[in-house]
C-alpha cells in the first residue's frame, strides 16, 4: 500500500484529515479511516500498482479534459467559463457555442489566458493551466449547453452543461420588507383528529393551516413527507426514505378522493368492523404504522378500481394522471416499480426490506427481468404511481389553503440528508451512492457518541459526471405546493460526515462536496418556485459557512437551547441574526417540559446512550446550571409571570414559564420563528432520540389532544394571539 499515494489521492477526492469538533477543538480522522473509505469510493487499496496507475489516469483526466461535465456561473459574474489547457496550447482561440435553454443559439471566440489563471498542475512534464474566462454576453438563468472547438475547426473539444444562476436564494417580499413570521412545526404523523385513521393525514394538515392563518401564523413546517415503504410500514423513519422525490401515501385521506364515493370503499369503510379498526387505530399512543397503511391501501385498492374505470377515457382526471406520469418520467416509473415488486416480494418470498434481498436479476431498475415484470404486472404498477398522483394532489389542495389563508409563507417542506440502503433511489442510480459507507456526524451535544445513520452518501465524482442532475431533481420535486424548503444537515451541501459500515461514529471522515456548485443550483431552483431556503446549520459547522449561507440567501437556524454566550448565559433572541429561523427546541430534542425535568438524561441513561455514570452525572450539572441561566435571561426581558422563582431549586415546567418562553422567542429579530405543538399541549415524551433505533419507538409519539380540542382551548388561542402581536411589534 503506498501511503504517499493514499495522501495524494485523500486530497484529490476531498476527504478531509483535520477539523475542529463540535466544541471547538482541533481532531484528526482516524488514520486507517483514509484507506477505508478510499476502498468505498472504488479504490484498489490493496493493490499499490494498480492504486497508483488509478491515481495517475484520473488526474490526467481531469487535466486533459477542455472543460468539466458541468459549470455553475452566477449571473453578475461575467458568466466566466472554465478552460483546463496544456501551457504550449494557451494561447489558442477556441470558438464557444452555446445552446440556452430557451431555444437560442451563441456563438463568441475566447482565448484561455484572457481569463484569470486560477489553478496549474504539471504531468509528465506538462505544465496544464485552469484558466476562469469571462464572457461578454447576457444570458438568463437557466440550465443551457456550452461546447468548444478550435477556432475554424468543427471537431468539439469540450462540452459543458452551463448552469446560469441568481446571486442569491429567493424571499418573499413581505420578509426581504420585514415581516417578522411565525408558525408551528409539525411531524404530520403525529396529528390527531376525530376523522384521521390513526395517523394525520393531508387532510389535518389543512385544517391546521386554516386555523393557525386565522390566528396570524403565516407557515406550517412539515417534518420530510418523502416516500418511505408501503409494503414495510416499520421502516417509518422520515429522516431514512426510500426516496426524497416522491410523497408518503400513507398521509393520504382516502375518504377525500373523487372516486372515493363511487367506489365499494365506503361499503368496506362503514362496515361494523372496519369502523373497529379505526377506532383502535386513533385511540393508540403511538401511531401504528402496519395497522394504519394495511387498512389504507385495503380502501385505495377498492377506490383505484373506480378510477380504473375513467383511466382510458378522455376525462380531465384520466388526462391530469397521464401528464402526471409523463412528466415524473423514470423516477415515477422507478417508484412504482419498486413499491409494486417490494409488495410482491413480501407475498412471495417473505422479508424482502430492501432490493439487496430480492432475486438477482431484480436488483436493479434497468434489469431486463424487471421490465418483463412491469410490463406483466401493469396495473399493479399503476396503481402505486396513482397513489403518488393522489398524495401530490391532496399536498397541493393544503397549499392553495395557506396562499387563500393570506399566509406569507404557507407550508415548508423538510429535505432529508438521504436515502435507506435498501431505498428505489439507490435501485434505481446504484452508480451514484457509496454503498459501503453510512453518513452520520461525529460526536457532538445531540449525540456524545457520534452518530451513524444508516444512509449511503451520494459520491460527489458520480454526481459531477451526472451533470448534477440528481440533485436538480432533488431541489425542485421538494420545492412542490410550498413556499420554503428547510435543507437538514445543510452542511451535507459542504461536507458530509462518512462512516464505513462496520465502524462505529467515531471511525468517520468528512467527505467534500461542491458547495459553490449546489448553492447556484439551490438558487437557481429557489427563484423559479419562488421558494426561500432555510439551512439547518446545527452541530459540528465549519467557520465561515454562516457568512456563506448568508450571503446566499439561505436562512440560518438558531435553536435557544444552544445559543450561549462564553459566560453560559443565554443570548437574547432580539440578538439573532435576522436572515434566520429560530426555535426553542427541534425534533431531535426533548420537549420543553421533558428538557426543563430532565426526562431526556433519564431516558437516555435507561437506552445506554452514556459512557459512564460520571458522563451523566455532569450532563445533569450543566443542564442545572443552564436552566438557571435561562431564568436569569427570561426574568431579564420580563416575559414570563413574577411568580415564577428566579432560583432554579423553586421551578418546574408550568404553562407560565412555557408560554413565557414562547413569547420571549416572539419578540426577536429572526425573520422566522418556529414553533413546536407538543410544547403547547405541554407534552414530555420525545419524538426521536437520537443515536437510537429500535431501542425507543422513534416517529411514532402522537400529540396528546386533537387538533378541534387543541383550537378551542382558550390558554392556547390567547398564546397565538400574544405571539402576533409581539412578531407585529418586532416587524415595525
Amino acid at each position: 500500500m503506498s501511503e504517499h499515494i493514499i495522501e495524494e489521492l485523500v486530497k484529490f477526492r476531498g476527504i478531509e484529515t483535520n477539523y475542529i469538533d463540535a466544541w471547538g477543538n482541533p481532531a484528526q480522522v482516524v488514520p486507517e479511516s483514509k484507506a477505508k473509505l478510499l476502498r468505498i469510493l472504488g479504490y484498489p487499496i490493496d493493490d499499490a500498482e494498480q492504486l497508483e496507475a488509478r491515481y495517475l489516469q484520473e488526474v490526467l483526466e481531469y487535466w486533459q479534459n477542455l472543460t468539466p461535465v458541468v459549470q455553475v456561473v452566477r449571473l453578475g459574474s461575467g458568466l466566466p467559463i472554465e478552460l483546463r489547457v496544456a501551457i504550449t496550447e494557451a494561447n489558442q482561440e477556441f470558438t464557444y457555442k452555446i445552446e440556452t435553454e430557451q431555444g437560442e443559439t451563441i456563438k463568441g471566440q475566447v482565448v484561455a489566458t484572457d481569463g484569470e489563471l486560477v489553478e496549474m498542475h504539471v504531468l509528465d512534464d506538462i505544465e496544464y493551466q485552469k484558466y476562469a474566462v469571462p464572457l461578454n454576453i447576457e444570458l438568463p438563468m437557466g440550465y443551457h449547453t456550452l461546447s468548444l472547438t478550435k477556432k475554424g475547426g468543427r471537431k468539439v473539444l469540450g462540452e459543458s452543461r452551463f448552469i446560469v444562476a441568481p446571486q442569491a436564494s429567493y424571499i418573499q417580499p413581505p420578509i426581504k420588507a420585514g415581516k417578522k413570521l411565525w408558525g408551528p412545526s409539525v411531524q404530520l404523523y403525529c396529528l390527531r383528529s376525530e376523522r384521521n385513521w390513526g395517523i394525520g393525514d393531508f387532510s389535518d394538515l389543512k385544517y391546521l393551516v386554516a386555523n393557525v392563518a386565522n390566528s396570524g401564523a403565516d407557515f406550517v413546517g412539515l417534518n420530510p413527507i418523502h416516500s418511505l415503504f408501503p409494503a414495510n410500514p416499520e421502516q417509518a423513519s422520515p429522516y431514512g426514505p426510500s426516496s426524497r422525490r416522491w410523497l408518503n401515501v400513507v398521509y393520504i385521506d382516502v375518504e377525500a378522493i373523487e372516486e372515493y364515493a363511487k367506489s365499494e370503499a365506503p361499503a368496506l369503510v362503514n362496515s361494523a368492523q372496519f369502523q373497529a379498526r379505526l377506532d383502535q387505530l386513533r385511540s393508540n399512543e403511538w401511531v401504528d404504522y402496519t395497522g394504519v397503511t394495511v387498512a389504507k391501501l385495503e380502501a385505495l385498492r377498492l377506490v383505484f378500481a373506480e378510477f380504473q374505470k375513467i383511466q382510458k377515457g378522455r376525462t380531465k382526471r384520466a388526462t391530469a394522471f397521464k401528464a402526471f406520469v409523463k412528466n415524473g418520467g423514470e423516477s415515477l416509473a422507478a417508484q412504482a416499480a419498486y413499491d409494486a415488486l417490494q409488495n410482491h416480494f413480501y407475498q412471495t418470498q417473505g422479508n424482502a426490506w430492501g432490493w439487496q434481498v430480492w432475486p438477482e436479476e431484480f436488483r436493479e431498475y434497468h434489469m431486463p427481468a424487471v421490465t418483463q415484470w412491469v410490463k406483466d404486472n401493469q396495473a399493479e404498477v399503476d396503481f402505486y404511481a396513482w397513489l403518488q398522483w393522489i398524495a401530490d394532489l391532496q399536498l397541493e389542495e393544503v397549499d392553495q389553503v395557506a396562499k387563500s389563508s393570506g399566509m406569507a409563507m404557507g407550508l415548508y417542506r423538510d429535505l432529508a440528508v438521504g436515502v435507506s440502503e435498501g431505498s428505489v433511489e439507490i435501485w434505481g442510480n446504484g452508480d451514484l451512492y457509496a454503498l459501503d459507507a453510512s453518513v452520520g456526524a461525529p460526536p457532538d451535544v445531540l449525540g456524545p457518541l457520534g452518530q451513524k445513520w444508516g444512509l449511503p452518501p451520494m459520491d460527489p465524482a458520480k454526481l459531477e459526471e451526472q451533470a448534477y442532475q440528481p440533485m436538480i431533481d432533488l431541489f425542485r420535486s421538494n420545492m412542490r405546493s410550498c413556499g420554503a424548503l428547510r435543507i437538514d444537515h445543510a452542511m451535507a451541501l459542504l461536507r458530509l460526515w462518512l462512516v464505513p459500515v462496520e465502524d462505529d461514529a467515531s471511525k468517520g471522515a468528512y467527505l467534500y462536496y461542491p458547495i459553490e456548485d449546489l448553492l447556484g443550483i439551490l438558487a437557481l431552483e429557489s427563484h423559479r418556485n419562488e421558494c426561500l431556503i432555510i439551512g439547518e446549520d446545527l452541530g459540528t459547522v465549519p467557520d465561515g459557512i454562516f457568512e456563506v449561507f448568508q450571503e446566499n440567501g439561505i436562512h440560518s437556524y438558531r435553536v435557544f437551547m444552544f445559543e450561549q454566550a462564553e459566560d453560559g448565559g443565554y443570548i437574547s433572541p432580539s440578538h439573532y441574526p435576522v436572515q434566520a429561523m429560530a426555535t426553542i427546541t427541534t425534533h431531535d430534542m426533548p420537549t420543553l417540559r421533558g428538557l426543563w425535568h430532565c426526562d431526556d438524561l433519564a431516558l437516555g441513561k435507561e437506552l445506554g446512550l452514556y459512557r459512564d455514570e460520571a458522563v451523566l452525572q455532569s450532563l445533569y450539572a450543566d443542564r442545572h446550571e443552564s436552566k438557571q441561566k435561562m431564568l436569569d435571561s427570561l426574568h431579564g426581558h420580563g416575559l414570563i409571570p413574577d411568580y415564577v422563582s428566579r432560583d432554579v431549586n423553586w421551578v418546574g415546567m408550568d404553562k407560565g414559564l412555557n408560554y413565557g418562553m414562547h413569547k420571549h422567542m416572539a419578540a426577536g429579530s429572526s425573520s422566522l420563528l418556529s414553533v413546536q405543538l407538543e410544547d403547547w399541549m405541554e407534552m414530555d415524551k420525545p419524538v426521536n432520540v437520537p443515536g437510537t433505533s429500535d431501542e425507543y419507538p422513534n416517529w411514532r409519539r402522537k400529540l396528546s389532544k386533537n387538533l378541534s380540542e387543541l383550537f378551542a382551548d382558550h390558554d392556547v388561542q390567547n398564546l397565538l394571539r400574544e405571539m402576533t402581536e409581539l412578531r407585529a411589534k418586532v416587524s415595525a
